[in-house]
């Protein structure tokens, strides 16, 4: 059901301001007031068929070179014809709305005013200075392609076609910020995405009310249905071939030109434990992977909590081996195991931190200093135990084991109200705590899509393939399981008969 909450401010459409006809200094005077007289605006007086013309255009928006090559060169040759048929290389568009020539002009077309004629003619001579595509750090992966998205939309676009050659895929442009005046791409496939989800995505696209939008995250943010949930409602990538098999599943795409992320919806729990390597290698070794992932979500946010519990209330399930080695190391720490817990988690936040901030020699001077001289000097002072050295080491590397950075990151923050849960009740506040999580995952939604699909609500078997494991292709395909059981059983039959 849809529930979008945000706060949306209705502005109309600026309205058209028409060029003055006739004196040309009056046009171009007109122009300049409109770019608040910036001194990268350019104007270059020419003389084309015995009238003088003005060409326009922002410097830092345009190629010089190509000014010079499809425009002024073509201008200068004799000819009877108009500007519209000797520009024949490149796409002319023409305007009278002063709005308009605007937007042109911001987006890299340069602007011929003449004197005669009351509308503008606008060429495309923008500059390009996109990165080279690599693959990204974030989602580096074993197997595969190794390129990913670019800040450029165009390109970003020509990675997912070239990797999907077919016409029913689909992209939808959408202009969101009100100042900024930012190209979205809403991209789906055409009968592969249930049109009803379709619909609704581009229907809260263009509810959105901003003023600036700088990234994908900001859409992320206004379109997700639970603000206030830890978890995160849209799937966020920097990889194509990821993307393109989102598409294939008939979810949706959104790319903001100027970000190297794309923001998948609707999105389920389930798949922010998959990877390109589940598909690159065997599927045992790929099913093996995604089961440790699922491990390692309940070992990020149970495993501190599981130690204060123990530790506080239960000590009794221990061995006595293990039950002696832990209160001997407790002996001597003035901490609770809570406070213990809470200081060593802060401090590992605070070394991550400092490690993506700082450039790459330094934060690996800083993961070592953190790792190995304040870890040693904290236990040599007796300010906390071994066994809560190794407990907090055991739930980063699970936290961090999680394909996607943004939510190991919500793993961790559950850790804190968890860990306070089991110093307060111990076994028993885990266990509520845990029931209300799922609870939690069980009510939430994405564009109507149940979050925790297809467990809640549960759902027949044909929708848990390929979710706890990753399924042989020809299990997963069944017309071709079909056909090739059909070919196995005659093989054995011995009807098989050669044409």
């Amino acid at each position: 059901m849809f529930r979008f909450k945000k706060t949306i401010r209705k502005s109309g459409k600026p309205q058209s301001v028409e060029l003055e006809s006739g004196d040309l200094n009056k046009k171009i005077s007109q122009i300049q007031n409109y770019f608040a007289q910036t001194e990268d605006l350019k104007l270059q007086m020419l003389t084309w068929a015995d009238q003088t013309c003005a060409l326009i255009y922002l410097e830092s928006l345009v190629q010089s070179a190509s000014i010079q090559t499809l425009v002024i060169d073509a201008l200068l040759e004799p000819s009877p014809d108009d500007i519209e048929q000797k520009l024949t290389a490149v796409e002319v568009k023409k305007s009278s709305d002063l709005i308009l020539i605007g937007k042109y002009m911001l987006e890299g077309h340069c602007v011929i005013v003449t004197e005669s004629d009351s509308t503008a003619i606008a060429i495309p001579v923008a500059k390009s200075q996109d990165r080279a595509i690599q693959e990204p750090k974030g989602e580096q992966i074993i197997k595969g392609a190794h390129d990913g998205f670019i800040e450029s939309l165009s390109t970003n676009l020509y990675l997912l076609r070239t990797r999907m050659t077919n016409p029913k895929l689909k992209v939808k442009y959408l202009t969101l910020g009100r100042v900024t005046n930012t190209k979205v791409a809403m991209i789906y496939m055409d009968g592969f995405a249930d049109p009803k989800v379709v619909a609704e995505c581009e229907k809260r696209l263009s509810a959105i009310d901003l003023e600036y939008l700088y990234s994908t995250e900001n859409i992320d943010e206004m379109l997700e249905e639970h603000p206030l949930s830890p978890f995160p409602q849209a799937l966020q990538t920097e990889r194509p071939d990821r993307t393109v098999a989102y598409l294939l599943e008939g979810k949706i795409s959104i790319i903001v030109d100027g970000s190297p992320v794309a923001l998948i919806l609707p999105i389920t729990f389930f798949s922010f434990f998959q990877t390109p390597d589940d598909y690159n290698r065997r599927w045992i070794i790929g099913s093996f992977y995604r089961l440790l992932r699922l491990v390692s979500f309940l070992l990020a946010i149970c495993l501190p909590a599981i130690y204060i519990a123990t530790v506080s209330y239960h000590s009794e399930v221990l061995p006595i081996g293990i039950l002696y080695s832990v209160k001997v190391a407790l002996t001597y720490v003035p901490l609770p195991p809570i406070l213990e817990a809470l200081v060593m988690q802060i401090i590992l936040e605070l070394l991550k931190e400092a490690a993506i901030r700082l450039p790459s020699p330094i934060s690996q001077t800083i993961g070592i200093v953190g790792g190995l001289v304040i870890g040693t000097a904290v236990v040599e002072a007796q300010l906390v135990s071994n066994t809560m050295i190794v407990v907090i080491g055991l739930t980063a590397i699970a936290s961090f084991g999680n394909p996607v950075n943004e939510f190991g990151t919500s793993l961790r923050v559950l850790g804190f109200p968890m860990m306070i849960a089991a110093s307060l009740f111990g076994f028993f506040g885990i266990s509520i705590m845990l029931m209300l999580i799922f609870i939690h995952l069980c009510k939430i939604e994405t564009l109507g899509i149940p979050y925790f699909a297809p467990f809640g609500p549960f759902q027949g078997k044909e929708n848990f393939k390929d979710v706890l494991l990753r399924l042989p292709l020809w299990m997963v395909n069944k017309s071709s399981r079909k056909a090739e059981f059909g070919l196995i059983k005659q093989t054995i039959l011995g009807r098989w008969k050669r044409p």
